[in-house]
């Protein structure tokens, strides 16, 4: 097989990626929103919003 690694092996590898890459989208989403509001309401607290 392919570099010398089982079959059961490369089926293993697959199954982890299909269940670890929608993860991290999901997660890279939810920082981003975090991030996003965490600037929003840092602006205005101090008198520093841009008019």
């Amino acid at each position: 097989m392919l570099s010398g690694m089982e079959w059961y092996w490369w089926l293993l590898i697959i199954i982890i990626l299909v269940v670890i890459i929608p993860l991290k989208v999901k997660w890279v989403k939810w920082w981003s929103r975090r991030q996003q509001e965490k600037q929003n309401n840092r602006r205005g607290k101090w008198g520093d919003e841009d008019d």
